[in-house]
């Protein structure tokens, strides 16, 4: 996958770096596989904002992936490549042996008239799905279960990727290495599908402009300093004012501060990607 450059005839133009589509299907893809998606907007299910800075965008539709990929034993071809606009990575269309079709992740290297297969136990190849207790040790994989049979949670972004490192010593967990650093025990009944996620250039995209953030429904950021002092701590002051004191974020907590507290997942992570936790300097 590549991005597009283009000609700096406006200022625009020159900074800009879009996703290269051209290998993805003009069609919309069978719309028995999508259905309707409701805008939230950042919002929690009693209207409170969760995630600041969304809203707007142009409307959308859920595309129906396959992350259980629990047909097994039922060859699949590869029909064509489809553009989702709820996600990074872009999508495979499959075909089955018996005429379904299903969605899934696109993995890199996967391609038009290629055959994946899903089963306990299978050939490494790019696009098929097995437990990760078969999968041999050094195995590059995407789209992971957490808990067997709820479907993939984790590595399904475009470029994500995870390496398996072999069973444990009881045999019931595998270490999985994920594209972090961090190492943790994942089920080995859980599921995996061999390959990294394609569309791996999608960090090099540079939108140019602010409309093309506000079609995906992002919103404008406002500085803390030019607020006013009751909506943040960097705010107040006299003309140009300066911070006083260690960055801080809106709610008071100083930057760099982890917020992570999952005491029950706690003891599956073998290897943390940075020190658990940060000492502050005192001044």
């Amino acid at each position: 996958m590549a991005v597009r450059k283009f000609r700096p005839t406006t200022s625009t133009m020159r900074a800009t770096k879009l996703e290269d589509r051209s290998m993805l299907s003009k069609s919309r893809g069978p719309k028995t596989l999508t259905q309707s998606k409701k805008k939230i907007n950042g919002r929690n299910n009693q209207g409170k904002i969760t995630v600041r800075h969304r809203g707007g965008g142009k409307k959308r539709r859920t595309r129906l992936i396959d992350f259980k990929r629990d047909k097994f034993e039922v060859p699949a071809k590869v029909l064509s490549f489809h553009f989702d606009p709820n996600r990074s990575a872009h999508l495979a269309l499959l075909q089955y042996a018996d005429g379904e079709k299903r969605y899934i992740i696109a993995p890199k290297g996967l391609e038009i008239g290629s055959e994946v297969v899903s089963a306990e136990k299978t050939d490494v190849v790019i696009g098929n799905s097995m437990k990760l207790k078969n999968i041999p040790s050094g195995t590059e994989v995407h789209c992971v279960e957490i808990n067997p049979g709820k479907g993939a949670a984790l590595a399904r972004s475009a470029g994500q990727i995870m390496i398996v490192q072999g069973l444990d010593s009881t045999g019931k967990y595998a270490q999985v290495k994920m594209s972090s650093g961090e190492i943790r025990l994942i089920h080995a009944d859980c599921m995996a599908t061999i390959g990294q996620v394609g569309n791996e250039d999608k960090m090099n995209v540079k939108l140019g402009k602010a409309g093309r953030a506000r079609n995906l429904g992002l919103r404008p950021e406002v500085r803390g300093m030019v607020m006013h002092p009751a909506q943040h701590p960097h705010g107040g002051g006299e003309g140009k004012g300066v911070i006083g004191g260690p960055a801080k974020d809106k709610w008071g907590n100083r930057v760099g501060t982890r917020t992570r507290s999952n005491k029950r997942t706690e003891k599956y992570i073998i290897k943390r990607r940075r020190s658990k936790q940060r000492k502050f300097a005192k001044k």
